[in-house]
C-alpha cells in the first residue's frame, strides 16, 4: 500500500504560496494582488488564484474593493485588538478542552519550547520569539477534539501575523511574564486541573499580553 500523500490541490498551492508571503510582510498591508501576476509567478490559471484570495478574504487577510481587485488587508489598532480578544476567547477554550488528551510527550515538547524562550532573553530576538510561542501554544491546543475551533484559532494567528510581526517588538518586557505563565498553564494541565481552569489560565494569558501592548501605546499617545 502507497503511503504518498496526495499532493496539494492548486488552489491549496496557490493559498499556501501567498499566504506565506504575507506573513513575511513580502505583501505588505495594502500590497495589491493582481490576479494575472500571481497566476504568472504561480504558473497556473487564475482559477485557483482566485480561489485561494476568496479563502484568504474569509480569514480577514485579503480584502476585495470595487473598482481595484484584491488587495492585502490593511491594518488598524482595532483590528489588532480585536484579534487578539477573539483569539484569548477561542484558543483558551481549545486549550482546555485538549488538556484531557495531552500526553507525557506533548508536555515535555511544550516544557522544551519554553525553555528555549526564557533562553532568548540574553539575545532577544521578537520574532523568533513570538515564533516559539506560537509553536508552544499550538503544542497545547493541537489536540482539541473540536477541530473546528482550532480552525479558528490558527485563523487568528495567521491574521495577527500581518498585524504584528511581534508584540514583543513594542513590549519586550512581556516576553519573562509569558514565559512564568506558560510554566503555570503547564503546571495546571500536569496536575489536572478542571479544564475551565486551564481555559480561564490561558485566556487571562492572552489577555494580559494585549493589556501590556494597549498601556504601551497609551503610554506613547502621552508622549506624543
Amino acid at each position: 500500500m502507497s503511503t504518498e500523500h496526495p499532493a496539494p490541490s492548486k488552489s491549496q498551492a496557490a493559498y499556501d504560496w501567498i499566504k506565506l508571503r504575507i506573513a513575511r510582510r513580502e505583501y505588505s498591508p495594502g500590497y495589491r494582488l493582481v490576479l494575472g501576476s500571481l497566476a504568472a509567478d504561480l504558473g497556473m490559471s487564475v482559477v485557483p488564484v482566485r480561489e485561494a484570495l476568496r479563502q484568504l478574504e474569509a480569514e480577514g487577510l485579503v480584502t476585495f474593493e470595487r473598482n481595484i481587485g484584491a488587495r492585502v488587508t490593511m491594518v488598524d489598532e482595532s483590528q489588532y485588538r480585536y484579534s487578539m480578544q477573539a483569539l484569548a476567547i477561542l484558543e483558551g477554550s481549545a486549550t482546555g478542552l485538549a488538556a484531557p488528551a495531552l500526553t507525557p510527550a506533548d508536555i515535555a515538547r511544550a516544557r522544551e519550547l519554553n525553555r528555549r524562550m526564557a533562553e532568548s532573553f540574553d539575545h532577544f530576538d521578537p520574532v523568533a520569539f513570538t515564533e516559539l510561542n506560537h509553536e508552544f501554544h499550538a503544542a497545547l491546543y493541537a489536540p482539541c477534539p473540536n477541530r473546528r475551533l482550532v480552525e479558528l484559532v490558527n485563523a487568528e494567528w495567521a491574521r495577527l501575523g500581518t498585524l504584528r510581526s511581534s508584540t514583543f517588538d513594542f513590549v519586550p518586557g512581556r516576553a519573562q511574564e509569558s514565559v512564568a505563565e506558560h510554566d503555570e498553564i503547564l503546571r495546571l494541565i500536569e496536575t489536572g486541573a478542571p479544564a475551565a481552569e486551564v481555559e480561564s489560565a490561558a485566556r487571562r494569558h492572552r489577555s494580559a499580553t494585549l493589556d501590556a501592548y494597549l498601556d504601551h501605546e497609551r503610554e506613547v499617545g502621552r508622549l506624543t
